[in-house]
C-alpha cells in the first residue's frame, strides 16, 4: 500500500511540475500537492485524509494550466512558429539557390556547346576555303633570309614574286632588316602555302606564296594587302617585286604595291629609286639608235636599230643548254631576271 502511495506521489509531482512550467497558477496546486505529500508521510497529522488534499492540488494545477495560457506559453508557441517559418524560408532559399545554380550551369553548358558548334562550323568553312584556294597549312621553324624559310617537315620555301636584299652569301643594304622582319612575322608561326604554277626552283626550294590568314577571296586586293606575306614584304619596303614566268598570278599587285612603297620611301626604297636589290622596278636601258648616211643626199636620219627576235628561257639551266657561257645584255636571250648580279651578263658560270 505504501508503495502505491509513493508511486502516485511521484507521478503527481512530475505531472504538476510539467503543468507548473506552463502557467504560474499551477504552482499553487503544486504547493498543495506537496503539502499533501508531506502530511501523508507523517504518522500523526491533523488531516484525516491527506489524499484529498493532494487531489485538490492536482485539480488546481490542471485548472490553472488549462484555464488561460500564460505569456510563456504564447512566447514558446511564437518561437516555435518563428523557428519553423525560418526553417521553411531557409529551405526555400536553399532550393531557389540550387535551382539558380542549376539554371546557370545549364546556361553555361548550352553556351559552351553553342561556342563549340560555331567553332567547328568556322573551322569547316575555313578548311573549305583553304581547299578552294589550294592552301596548305604548315609550321615555319626557321627563317633563312628575307624571302626564304624552312618548314617543320624540312622543306625550304622561296617566296614567289618578291626579292629581298641578300643577307646570307653576300650582304646588300637592308638585307638584315628584311631577314629580321621575316623572322619576327613567320618563325614559329602556322601559315598557309599557296602554289602558283611552278613546284620548285633550281635549288629544289618550293616556290610558294605565304598567307598569314586564309582569305575569303584570294584575288581581292584588300585581302592580298592584309593577309598575304609576300605582299606585306613589298608594301613595307622589305622586298622588290621580282617576276619569273610562269608564276605571275599576283605580279601586277606586287608592282603596284612596290610603287606605293617607293613613293613613300619605305625601307629599301629610302636608299634610292632603284632600291637596294634587283627587281621589276629597276631602271630600263634606253634603246640605242644608229645614224645612216645617204651618199646621194646630205640629210641624216635616226632610226631604231634592227631588233632581233627575242629568245625566252625559263631559267639559267635552260639557257645554258643553248649558251653554256651565258649571254651579254645585248643578246636576244638576255633577260634581266637571269642577271642576278646585274653585271650585264646573264647566266655566266
Amino acid at each position: 500500500m505504501n508503495g502505491l502511495r509513493v508511486t502516485m506521489a511521484v507521478v503527481a509531482i512530475i505531472f504538476t511540475l510539467l503543468m507548473a512550467i506552463i502557467t504560474p497558477v499551477a504552482w499553487v496546486g503544486l504547493l498543495i500537492v506537496g503539502f499533501g505529500l508531506y502530511q501523508t508521510s507523517q504518522k500523526r497529522t491533523s488531516f484525516r485524509k491527506p489524499i484529498w488534499l493532494m487531489t485538490i492540488g492536482i485539480l488546481v494545477v490542471i485548472t490553472g494550466g488549462c484555464a488561460a495560457p500564460s505569456d510563456q506559453v504564447d512566447k514558446a508557441a511564437t518561437e516555435k512558429v518563428e523557428k519553423e517559418a525560418d526553417q521553411q524560408a531557409k529551405a526555400e532559399e536553399e532550393k531557389k539557390a540550387a535551382e539558380e545554380k542549376k539554371a546557370k550551369e545549364e546556361e553555361k553548358k548550352l553556351a559552351e556547346e553553342k561556342a563549340a558548334k560555331e567553332k567547328a562550323e568556322a573551322e569547316k568553312d575555313q578548311q573549305e576555303l583553304a581547299d578552294t584556294f589550294g592552301l596548305e597549312e604548315v609550321l615555319v621553324t626557321r627563317v633563312v633570309d628575307g624571302d626564304t624559310v624552312e618548314l617543320k617537315d624540312g622543306r625550304k620555301v622561296r617566296l614567289i614574286g618578291v626579292n629581298t636584299p641578300e643577307s646570307t652569301t653576300r650582304t646588300e643594304e637592308y638585307g638584315k632588316e628584311a631577314s629580321n622582319y621575316t623572322t619576327e612575322k613567320l618563325e614559329g608561326k602556322t601559315v598557309w602555302l599557296q602554289k602558283d604554277v611552278s613546284e620548285t626552283d633550281r635549288y629544289n626550294r618550293s616556290l610558294r606564296l605565304i598567307w598569314l590568314e586564309i582569305p575569303k577571296d584570294d584575288m581581292d586586293e584588300e585581302e592580298i594587302r592584309t593577309k598575304m606575306f609576300n605582299a606585306d614584304l613589298v608594301l613595307n619596303g622589305y622586298a622588290e617585286p621580282s617576276t619569273y614566268h610562269p608564276d605571275v598570278k599576283y605580279s601586277d599587285y606586287f608592282v603596284k604595291f612596290a610603287r606605293e612603297a617607293r613613293e613613300n620611301e619605305m625601307g629599301l626604297w629610302s636608299y634610292g629609286e632603284n632600291g637596294t636589290t634587283k627587281g621589276d622596278l629597276d631602271a630600263k636601258e634606253e634603246k640605242k639608235t644608229t645614224t645612216t648616211s645617204n651618199s646621194s643626199s646630205s640629210a641624216t636620219t635616226e632610226e631604231p636599230a634592227a631588233t632581233p627576235e627575242q629568245e625566252y628561257y625559263q631559267n639559267c639551266t635552260e639557257l645554258r643548254k643553248v649558251y653554256p657561257d651565258g649571254v651579254p645584255s645585248n643578246h636576244p636571250a638576255y633577260a634581266r631576271k637571269h642577271d642576278r648580279d646585274k653585271d650585264d651578263w646573264a647566266c655566266e658560270r
